[in-house]
């Protein structure tokens, strides 16, 4: 192996390393990356709230795929309008800010009649 050689893996190895344990590091379990701000966030009754109205979203969602593209859009989607209108009222609720809270009201009647949409969408198509 020439010299040139040699010098440019010494240069390039530790890059390679990087690129290759570094996708490692996002990978630690929540437990180990808490803070003192996370406990106090922990305390705050709207975290429960929203930790529950993300578990939801995440259970209904798995829901397997038809290869109807139309259907698993549906499908996908109603969970997700769902969750979001979820967290707007955990927002109308608990949030200190009043033009938050109004916005949050404006976008979960706005999910809703999206979600009144789709689940029409579905009992057109005969789907449960």
């Amino acid at each position: 192996m020439s010299p040139r050689t040699r010098r440019h893996i010494a240069l390039l190895s530790p890059l390679a390393f990087a690129l290759a344990f570094g996708a490692y590091a996002d990978d630690l379990p929540a437990p180990m990356m808490r803070s003192a701000a996370t406990a106090t966030a922990d305390a705050a009754p709207s975290t429960a709230a929203f930790e529950a109205a993300k578990a939801r979203m995440a259970t209904d969602m798995a829901a397997p795929y038809t290869g109807n593209a139309d259907l698993d859009f549906v499908r996908s989607l109603l969970p997700q309008k769902q969750a979001a209108v979820d967290m707007a009222q955990i927002v109308v609720e608990n949030g200190a800010d009043p033009d938050l809270r109004h916005r949050a009201e404006a976008m979960a009647a706005q999910d809703q009649a999206e979600i009144e949409w789709l689940m029409g969408w579905l009992e057109k198509h005969g789907q449960p």
